[in-house]
């Protein structure tokens, strides 16, 4: 707990740093698919389908009833872009959990969980208190709390269990396009197909500038002192 918090608290340079480090391994994978090299392949739309257990459609009831539909529908996408880039890199992790802190990840941009404390770490509280009450295990909730915690964490998430790390590269896919070499371009129409953006891109940014006035020393507004919303506008998305 001690380490998210003092994850939220890096200075601009160190995480201006750290989105130069993403961009230029991107750009590494990316030069690599033009020749060939790890090109993802289409996956069935069955694949990127919510788990269907009791706990998952709980969690998918709860963030629909609390979200606006383009907030709900990025959060379904961020589980679908996650579940692509894991099976092309090959990693293993729980789909349930990994659902639910999908499904979760922005509670804290909800009126529902505004609080004082950055929006990933009020939507970590909101959903760790949403997994206690569902009797999930002591471990399940703390890891349910990390990945969302950690989602915006650019350079430290994508490090952590497979859980963590799909949090953090499908939003960021949702959001800004990264690891968008990792996904197939079928597979990207069938996602947004399912689960519409709606004007996602200033809608996202309108609710992030609220963010940033209400807690100017957030870790998001860090990001949004960087350039972050013009990143949102120019990923590969038409809105």
């Amino acid at each position: 707990m001690q380490l998210t918090c003092e994850l939220h608290r890096r200075p601009t340079s160190e995480m201006l740093w750290r989105f130069l480090n993403l961009e230029l391994k991107s750009r590494g994978r990316r030069l690599l698919r033009r020749v060939g090299v790890g090109r993802p392949g289409a996956i069935r739309r069955a694949d990127v389908a919510p788990p269907d257990s009791a706990l998952a459609i709980r969690a998918d009831a709860l963030v629909r009833s609390l979200s606006p539909d383009y907030l709900y529908n990025h959060c379904l996408r961020t589980y679908a872009f996650g579940v692509a880039i894991g099976r092309h890199r090959q990693l293993r992790w729980d789909h349930e959990l990994f659902f639910i802190a999908a499904a979760l990840h922005d509670l804290g941009l909800t009126e529902a969980h505004a609080g004082p404390a950055s929006f990933e770490l009020e939507g970590a509280r909101a959903a760790r208190a949403f997994g206690v009450d569902s009797g999930m295990s002591a471990e399940r909730c703390d890891l349910l709390h990390e990945a969302i915690a950690l989602h915006t964490s650019v350079g430290v998430a994508h490090l952590r269990e497979p859980e963590i790390a799909l949090v953090h590269l499908g939003a960021g896919m949702d959001v800004i396009g990264v690891a968008a070499e990792d996904i197939d371009a079928a597979t990207v129409a069938d996602i947004l197909d399912i689960w519409p953006r709606e004007g996602f891109k200033e809608r996202f940014v309108g609710l992030l500038e609220r963010e940033v006035a209400a807690k100017p020393e957030s870790s998001i507004a860090g990001h949004m002192r960087l350039g972050f919303a013009a990143r949102v506008k120019r990923a590969p998305f038409a809105e």
